[in-house]
């Protein structure tokens, strides 16, 4: 029977993870073509438009993907953190860029290896139909926060899952959370202005569910209920 490595059977995002869906034959077939790779803070992982060379597990940091809209405009899509799944398996051209938000720790698979491995191992193609099916989902779910939610409720939604990312199932007191986009792409993501996203942060400071430290992306989530009242989960 092979065996994984050690830096898999250690690894922090083991169980939350695509190898989580692993067992032992199949995380040690991942194991083998799997390498480690750091990128530094805006260091692109992939190209839109090239040809699609790998698939990736983010162990660390936070990455960013991106489409480029009809006039050419840079616009983010989406948004990546430890444990999610990078890539687009059987395509064979990249159709997003996704870059490094901070330094970032990745376990790299170059795609068509990776693919093989997928045909001899069922229970990782379910996790990875469970990932594609739950990304649908949050896309789905984005849609109708552009389409029917007021700013309020987008930006409110947007720090609930930070906070989830930040500190999953974790205590309800107050939560730091780092905002890895600058209030410029908060806006773009939230389909909103510059203006109207800090407009909208100050009057949840002023409710008590957000203080705003001076400088940088902080920020303290002080009363999780507010959020959710306002992003209508409560």
């Amino acid at each position: 029977m092979a065996t994984a490595s050690n830096q898999c059977l250690d690894c922090s995002v083991r169980d939350t993870s695509l190898c989580g869906g692993a067992d032992t034959d199949d995380l040690a077939a991942l194991s083998a073509i799997g390498r480690r790779r750091t990128l530094g803070a805006g260091q692109v992982l992939t190209w839109a438009g090239d040809a699609n060379l790998l698939c990736a597990n983010v162990v660390a940091g936070i990455l960013k993907v991106t489409a480029a809209t009809a006039n050419g405009r840079e616009q983010i899509v989406g948004l990546l953190f430890a444990g999610d799944f990078v890539g687009q398996p059987f395509t064979d051209d990249s159709t997003v860029t996704v870059t490094a938000l901070s330094e970032s720790d990745l376990c790299i698979y170059p795609r068509e290896r990776f693919e093989r491995v997928l045909g001899k191992a069922p229970g990782l193609e379910h996790a990875l139909l469970r990932w594609t099916m739950a990304a649908l989902d949050n896309a789905r779910e984005r849609m109708l926060t552009l389409g029917q939610r007021g700013a309020q409720e987008r930006i409110a939604g947007f720090l609930l899952d930070l906070v989830d990312r930040a500190s999953p199932g974790g205590p309800s007191n107050v939560i730091s959370i780092d905002v890895p986009i600058s209030r410029g792409d908060m806006a773009d993501f939230l389909g909103l202005t510059i203006e109207t996203v800090s407009r909208q942060l100050t009057r949840l400071k002023g409710m008590g569910a957000v203080a705003l430290p001076r400088g940088g992306r902080t920020i303290l989530v002080q009363d999780r209920a507010i959020l959710e009242a306002l992003a209508n989960l409560g």
